[in-house]
């Protein structure tokens, strides 16, 4: 995890391919005085592909350059036709965590958050049930319960992204067990990262951890993506398994399979945090830390 600091910021390029990107952008940092302190770059393909970069620098007095460096990256983004976001390290991403009932997601993120290991600020936390308030409150964040029904879904998501409006930087759903409409997608792209078992498609529908068990899965896993209107079809972002065997019951792998859960979409959180997830079509790009 970068460390906090008053002067850092990350810069994101994502161009097509070219010689003399590298360069330039050094140069521009250069000549602004800035100190590159971590850089991470990938292509596609030599020629013809997508080249992306990820640059973390050090600026003093960083508030009063943000404007100047916008200023001098735009002739810079036109004449590689790149697209580029400048972050701020020392102003962690806020972070909206929905959940329905399971908690075991919802407490690696809030325990990883509370040690010093997340480097964000959860803004609040969006339930459909009333059930884990007493899990979020008591440390200090808002619990919005937002019954939904398929007759209030709408009207629920819309109070839901009138809560998250101006507040908040990206959507985690830990465990929520309601499919986002295309409207509340749209509204947030590339900025909601879900959580999956990693048998699907294998084993869809209810009870999969006992359709695995039947048909005697030797692997239990789990996937971490950005959510798209296609169902579990998003850029997947960590993947992992825990190898089982058939001495693993049905509540066994269940427990192995909410273990792997939680780290997987821990992990797909800080590498989103820390600005080292760039999306390429139906993929991503994750740069080491």
């Amino acid at each position: 995890m970068t460390s906090r600091t008053t002067h850092g910021a990350r810069l994101l390029i994502a161009c097509p391919d070219q010689p003399g990107i590298v360069a330039a952008v050094s140069q521009l940092l250069f000549d602004v005085g800035a100190n590159i302190v971590h850089s991470d770059q990938h292509t596609t393909a030599p020629s013809g592909g997508t080249f992306y970069m990820r640059l973390a620098f050090e600026l003093g007095h960083m508030d009063q350059r943000v404007p100047e460096l916008t200023t001098r990256l735009e002739p810079l983004a036109t004449r590689f036709a790149m697209d580029w976001s400048l972050t701020r390290i020392g102003r962690p991403k806020r972070v909206a965590i929905f959940v329905s009932r399971e908690d075991h997601c919802l407490l690696e993120l809030l325990w990883r958050q509370q040690s010093g290991d997340l480097d964000a600020d959860i803004a609040m936390v969006v339930s459909n049930h009333a059930d884990l308030r007493g899990i979020v409150e008591p440390r200090g964040i808002p619990f919005h319960h937002t019954p939904m029904t398929a007759d209030t879904k709408a009207e629920a998501e819309a109070q839901q992204l009138a809560l998250m409006e101006g507040n908040v930087d990206l959507v985690v759903l830990a465990r929520y067990m309601q499919i986002l409409s295309a409207d509340f997608i749209a509204a947030w792209p590339n900025r909601v990262i879900n959580i999956h078992h990693g048998l699907l498609p294998a084993f869809v529908g209810a009870s999969p951890y006992r359709q695995a068990h039947a048909r005697g899965v030797k692997l239990i896993g789990a996937t971490a993506h950005y959510v798209t209107p296609q169902l579990d079809a998003g850029p997947i972002i960590e993947q992992d398994t825990e190898r089982v065997d058939h001495h693993h019951g049905v509540d066994e792998l269940r427990r192995i399979g909410r273990y792997v859960e939680r780290v997987v979409l821990a992990r797909a959180v800080q590498w989103h945090v820390e600005d080292r997830v760039l999306v390429d079509g139906e993929r991503t790009v994750v740069f080491p830390s």
